[in-house]
């Protein structure tokens, strides 16, 4: 605490008569650190249209600085932002390309889904709103100064996708030393993949999505920096657990948890001890956290 603080704060105590501080008071008083960083699950998708530059610029005016997406390839070979393996429900694909169900994200080119509405089933306000490349999103978020939460989606739908995942991150700027102390998070829910991101770059930070048994986090250790478990699985002495092991940059794993939209849960989870909560809405839970 500075000096400043310090002085003010016991301003704050003689006007208050020696009243006793509130827990929040307490915990700042004795220096404690901040809550669990927030990650905007697809960006701050409860308020602009998910895995859109919307959706990130929204996560920007909240003042969060983590973002979340999930990557894909077209059928042409690139990196697409898009969060289901089929194009209904967050763009207008059935309509544009009327018979060609199930509308399978790689079963269309980068040229096709560009051409698609990505903004209007969430209101009328983004209507044109568009699929962003990975590039396109990278820049935008480099541009926001903010950081990157990068899910690898349906790796086993996507043979080398790993590959081209890094090679684009690479050539974007978020492969050097800066960006992946800082910046960058590589997690999925397939474990080959996570292992196939640290085979290729060990330098990366990595995450796997799920919750592994107790007995079997060990195995998880050796390629991965963080288990992240759904917060309807874990209580505190699964985070603990988890925590008591070193990853392979030798640092105890983490722990960042999803989806919690709600300052309850995000009070409950946050005092089991996770590192971080991803969420929709991350104005919510940071106020709740902090």
């Amino acid at each position: 605490m500075s000096a400043r603080t310090a002085t003010a704060s016991a301003a704050v105590a003689a006007l208050l008569g020696g009243c006793v501080l509130l827990p929040a008071a307490q915990a700042q008083a004795a220096g404690a650190k901040d809550g669990p960083v927030v990650f905007a699950h697809r960006g701050a998708s409860a308020y602009a249209p998910e895995n859109t530059l919307a959706a990130v610029d929204a996560a920007d005016r909240l003042g969060i600085d983590w973002v979340e997406n999930d990557v894909q390839l077209t059928r042409d070979g690139v990196l697409v932002v898009v969060h289901d393996t089929t194009l209904g429900r967050t763009t207008d694909a059935e309509q544009v390309f009327p018979g060609r169900a199930p509308w399978a994200v790689k079963d269309f080119t980068a040229a096709e889904i560009a051409k698609l509405d990505a903004g209007s089933w969430f209101g009328a306000t983004y209507a044109g709103a568009r699929v962003p490349t990975l590039t396109q999103y990278l820049d935008r978020v480099e541009r926001n100064r903010q950081k990157l939460l990068l899910e690898v989606k349906s790796p086993e739908t996507y043979p080398g996708i790993e590959k081209e995942t890094l090679r684009i991150l690479r050539e974007e700027g978020w492969l050097d030393r800066g960006h992946v102390k800082h910046r960058l998070i590589v997690q999925s829910f397939g474990a080959e993949s996570v292992k196939a991101v640290h085979a290729q770059r060990p330098d990366v930070v990595t995450g796997f999505l799920g919750t592994p048994a107790v007995a079997d986090l060990p195995s998880y250790a050796a390629f991965t920096d963080q288990i992240n478990p759904s917060y309807t699985t874990i209580g505190a002495d699964y985070v603990a657990a988890v925590q008591k092991l070193k990853g392979p940059h030798g640092k105890p794993l983490q722990v960042n948890t999803w989806t919690v939209n709600d300052a309850a849960n995000a009070a409950k989870v946050a005092g089991f001890g996770v590192d971080g909560i991803i969420t929709n809405n991350p104005d919510i839970v940071r106020d709740a956290t902090r």
